[in-house]
């Protein structure tokens, strides 16, 4: 049976939720969440919750996915102990260094990949398996074919999205919230830049960026058939009567085993869509079809809501199945058991019974007494009553019974079950390095790599796994003084690993001794090709905790975050060398439907392709990995006339070339060595000095 996933931004969600039949909430506990925007639950509120969820049967799952700084961890560390102690089923998590927190606070505590990890194949499932996480949350491009692989082979569970929004950029590598508007989706608060207006080099007249919502309530059978553990509802921003019609609906149909009717396609399309709904990303046929947008002045469904909301308002919906048991003897007190579905079982007793004086007492009489449970979380599967006959029980005695065993059954389902904790540990503290940072450089072309540039040796040039395989004439010019990267994809999807790994082979005959990796499913790869392992931007690295675990896993040296300010980047202790990325066109997105192919009909990557949006900002759109698009930001980060960022204990100084001709790598590299005077036509300082939310 799928395990039905429901969100919670509110108690009354929460409810909502629980009455309509979700197997498990997920919710966010103050600001260390994904959706900060939302209600949200205290810690005074957590404790009820998560007991009035446990007596039903339901699971707690709270999220801790987003990134955190050095000076959050610690509170992050005592709110995980607290709610291990009350009894919360898991955790989601983004940041490795929020994981190593967890471990250390609350050992016991189970673990889940949050979608922010980005984990979209079976070598990063597996990975997350190493690192001892329970469950994964997949991300939301994939296709049928590619969850049923990772099904197949995951060694823990798998968790998909069924129903509500599609970020159009992979979730955990969207930074254009964060870099054009100051409030970071991967802390939070996405300002939700896909659902603008955008034009491709005139007007904003068109949302290319917003997708239609999921519905895989069609899907359900094939989800289970696939392995699939746990499907999950998207919508903690969303009202509690929207909470309550898709649980509904969903919890219906994977019970009942069967495909929705009409009437509730039309529902779930009346709570909440976007010009209707789309399988595009589950049935591998990504195009314009799948984008949408709520339409102005789309009237509440004031009807279905009301309806919506007598399933919970002051409703009790009986959802834990138990069995009562009861023996009437004479000379004995009556006795009354129930037990659930878990295994636990009740016994109370009472007064022994009286010699009937008219009608006895039958087994039938007590089992309809007994079998009344309205007004309470339980639902009688049956009695089964010994009663010796010529006997007689009140039926407020029995009843009174009856209740007192369901409170006591109540009592210890609510029981928690102690776990162990401890203390979060932050660890030695490193001194920065004191010597100014080497420069790296990064290209998206071979071309890029021109004799010039290599002149002004560099420590590292990376250079894309695809295009160093088709371009190995570009290793011909390096220097002894320059060591060869090769770039691996942040996103490669099982089916594309094959042409990776000989990409990659390529790149070791070549020379080639470094890899650049941005997702913890192409670790694997690069450590069985022998690659010294540098982790990219794509796993992001908020805090000293992040780099330890890095560290950990075998990484020579790490990229900070572009979200951090220079001041923070400083101050984190740096357990391995770090890398920032001082220079380029920073990504805002990359997205599995492209958009280009989108507008033209035809594939067109190679031209130029701009994004414009409301306020004339212009954005390139580039291909990527794997016929995917990368939109990069308007403006070029520019810092080589300041001083500050040789002072934050960088190692290495990354130029990321994008856009560039070769003329304009070598300026850009000259200017940041002191050499010229070059400086871009429009360029931004990023988010080093402003910061994010």
């Amino acid at each position: 049976m799928l395990e039905l996933l429901a969100p919670a931004g509110s108690m009354e969600a929460l409810t909502a939720a629980v009455q309509n039949g979700a197997d498990a909430v997920y919710l966010g506990l103050g600001d260390f969440n994904a959706r900060r925007n939302a209600k949200n639950f205290t810690e005074a509120d957590l404790a009820p919750a998560v007991s009035y969820c446990h007596l039903r049967g339901v699971k707690v799952y709270l999220t801790l996915n987003t990134l955190l700084t050095d000076r959050e961890l610690p509170a992050a560390a005592d709110m995980i102990r607290r709610v291990s102690d009350m009894g919360v089923d898991a955790v989601l998590v983004q940041d490795l260094g929020v994981l190593r927190a967890v471990r250390q606070a609350a050992p016991e505590l189970p673990v889940h990949a949050s979608t922010q990890m980005t984990v979209h194949n079976l070598d990063g499932v597996k990975a997350c398996a190493e690192l001892g996480m329970k469950r994964v949350v997949l991300s939301r491009e994939l296709s049928a074919s590619e969850i049923e692989y990772i099904c197949t082979n995951a060694p823990i569970e798998i968790e998909v999205f069924g129903h509500g929004a599609l970020c159009m950029c992979y979730s955990g590598q969207c930074f254009f919230s964060a870099v054009v508007g100051e409030r970071s989706g991967n802390r939070g608060l996405c300002a939700q830049p896909c659902r603008m207006k955008y034009g491709w080099g005139g007007r904003p007249e068109e949302y290319p960026l917003s997708l239609k919502d999921a519905c895989l309530a069609q899907r359900l059978r094939q989800l289970r058939k696939m392995g699939v553990s746990c499907l999950k509802l998207e919508g903690r921003m969303k009202r509690p009567e929207y909470v309550a019609v898709i649980t509904r609906i969903y919890s219906t149909l994977i019970k009942e085993d069967r495909m929705p009717t009409a009437e509730e396609l039309s529902a779930l399309e009346e709570a909440f869509s976007r010009q209707g709904f789309t399988q595009g990303y589950f049935d591998d046929k990504t195009g314009p079809h799948m984008f949408g947008v709520r339409e102005e002045k789309t009237p509440e469904p004031k009807e279905l809501f009301n309806q919506a909301r007598q399933t919970y308002v002051n409703q009790e919906n009986p959802r834990v199945e138990v069995k009562f048991y009861a023996m009437i003897r004479r000379g004995e007190p009556v006795q009354v058991g129930v037990e659930d579905g878990e295994g636990r079982v009740v016994t109370v007793a009472g007064d022994p019974p009286e010699e009937a004086r008219t009608l006895p007492m039958t087994a039938q009489q007590v089992e309809k007494q007994l079998s009344r449970t309205g007004g309470t979380p339980y639902r009688c599967l049956g009695v089964k009553a010994l009663v010796e006959p010529g006997l007689s029980v009140s039926l407020s005695a029995l009843n009174a019974l009856r209740r007192q065993a369901l409170e006591e059954l109540s009592r210890r389902r609510q029981l928690l079950i102690p776990r162990k904790t401890g203390q979060f540990q932050p660890g030695v503290r490193y001194e920065n390095p004191t010597q100014a940072p080497g420069f790296t450089l990064s290209v998206r072309r071979a071309g890029q790599v021109s004799a010039d540039l290599l002149n002004l040796a560099p420590a590292i040039v990376y250079v894309p796994a695809e295009e160093l395989a088709a371009h190995p004439e570009c290793v011909k010019k390096l220097s002894r003084e320059t060591s060869l990267g090769v770039i691996l994809p942040r996103v490669a999807w099982d089916r594309e690993l094959e042409k990776l790994r000989q990409q990659l082979e390529k790149a070791r005959d070549l020379g080639c001794t470094e890899a650049l990796v941005g997702n913890l499913g192409m670790m694997s790869l690069a450590r069985e090709l022998n690659f010294r392992l540098r982790a990219d931007y794509g796993l992001p690295v908020f805090n000293a905790q992040a780099l330890k675990e890095l560290k950990r896993l075998g990484f020579a040296s790490a990229t900070a975050s572009f979200e951090l300010k220079l001041a923070q980047l400083r101050d984190i202790s740096k357990a391995i060398p770090v890398e920032g990325v001082v220079y380029g066109r920073l990504p805002l997105m990359i997205t599995e439907n492209c958009i280009i192919k989108n507008r033209t009909g035809q594939c067109a990557c190679e031209g130029e392709n701009i994004l414009t949006d409301r306020k004339g900002e212009r954005f390139p759109v580039v291909k990527a990995p794997g016929c995917r698009n990368e939109i990069l930001n308007s403006r070029k980060l520019f810092l080589a006339d300041k001083p500050d960022w040789k002072r934050v204990g960088l190692t290495y100084a990354r130029l990321m070339f994008t856009t560039e001709n070769p003329w304009e790598c070598v300026q850009a590299l000259e200017r940041y060595m002191g050499k010229s005077q070059w400086a871009p036509a429009e360029f931004t300082r990023g988010l080093y000095y402003r910061g994010v939310e």
